[in-house]
């Protein structure tokens, strides 16, 4: 088990090509936005100036397979100014779900859709006015999982099939209301921080059903974290406010570790998200990645951290998804050129060691 924190070494050049032979280019014409990734897909929002008819004006969200294929439009926005891809989950082949925010402000309206592969289309599943946590809808055997706000600080986690014919929620199961944040996947379990009694703490259920669900003891005895991320093997949050650490949890290790501690690369840590090994974050300044080798092989892990996005970059990861996304030149100015680059973090080497 590691004990000293991890140090930060230059982005190898093996990387910087598999980054570059992974860019994503855009149909002529149109603007892409990253959302999310996972394995094989990937979440988009393009927004076209119109000069070249069809698909080139307006605003739509889009789903980009591993294969090539696509991008397949899930939806067409009903103003291509104000409206917003904010977060998207595919099961990898029938169904995807995806939230639309409605305004300019992360506290604007948004509403949830569920898309068929099948059939092309999606409908509105369900719709939030009130304040709340930030939606991340979950897609697992056929089951929408999202939380939406319900007044007076708290939310509620909802979930219904995607083949929900209702349009509208009619099938949404209520499954936990709570003072809570978003929701994500940790292997077969749906796991949140939920405050209580002055304290936060992480809260978990069953994703086939809801029923309340044990977490590793190591996890089940935090409190008062500022993040939480898991793959279900991998867990890690950061903890401390002046002085704030990266902390890495493994089954099979005696107990956490601090894997980075105060350095730029911990400063307003934030956004966690784990591809396969690695361990991604967003700071105000860029994007990091921090390598721990595989499971029960301690060995094969550099104990080291690399930015991988130039500034103000960031990463989306699942499974062993990475993406990333940044701007060429003053991302304000008409001049810039987006970049986003999708990997398979498994075929990327092991970062350089330490010393």
């Amino acid at each position: 088990m590691r004990t000293v924190p991890a140090c930060e070494v230059p982005l190898p050049d093996a990387w910087e090509r598999a980054f570059a032979a992974g860019e994503y280019r855009p149909p002529a014409g149109q603007r892409a936005v990253l959302t999310d990734t996972g394995p094989g897909w990937t979440a988009l929002q393009l927004t076209g100036n119109g000069s070249g008819g069809g698909d080139s004006g307006g605003r739509r969200a889009v789903l980009v397979r591993g294969d090539g294929t696509g991008p397949r439009t899930l939806l067409r926005f009903a103003d291509p100014v104000e409206h917003q891809l904010l977060a998207a989950d595919f099961d990898g082949r029938r169904w995807a779900a995806f939230a639309v925010l409605e305004g300019r402000t992360l506290d604007s309206p948004w509403s949830l859709y569920v898309w068929d592969a099948v059939t092309g289309t999606a409908r509105r599943l369900a719709r939030a006015d009130r304040p709340g946590p930030l939606p991340r809808p979950v897609v697992r055997d056929g089951t929408v999982v999202w939380a939406q706000g319900t007044g007076t600080g708290r939310a509620t986690v909802f979930a219904a099939p995607a083949a929900d014919g209702g349009g509208g929620g009619g099938h949404a199961r209520a499954w936990r209301t709570a003072v809570l944040d978003t929701p994500f996947a940790a292997g077969g379990l749906l796991v949140w921080r939920e405050s209580a009694g002055g304290h936060t703490r992480p809260v978990a259920v069953a994703l086939k059903d809801g029923r309340p669900a044990a977490l590793p003891a190591p996890i089940a005895a935090l409190r008062d974290i500022r993040a939480l991320a898991s793959d279900g093997t991998t867990w890690a949050w950061v903890e401390g406010e002046t002085a704030p650490r990266l902390m890495v949890w493994r089954p099979g290790e005696a107990r956490p570790f601090a894997a980075v501690t105060a350095s730029p690369a911990a400063d307003g840590m934030d956004q966690l998200r784990i591809a396969g090994r690695l361990v991604t974050w967003r700071t105000p300044e860029t994007s990091y990645a921090l390598d721990l080798g595989r499971p029960g092989r301690p060995a094969s892990g550099s104990g080291s951290y690399a930015r991988i996005t130039p500034p103000y970059g960031y990463a989306a990861a699942s499974g062993n998804a990475l993406a990333l996304a940044y701007s060429v030149g003053n991302a304000k100015t008409a001049g810039a050129r987006p970049v986003i680059r999708v990997v398979d973090a498994a075929r990327l080497p092991g970062l350089p060691g330490c010393g």
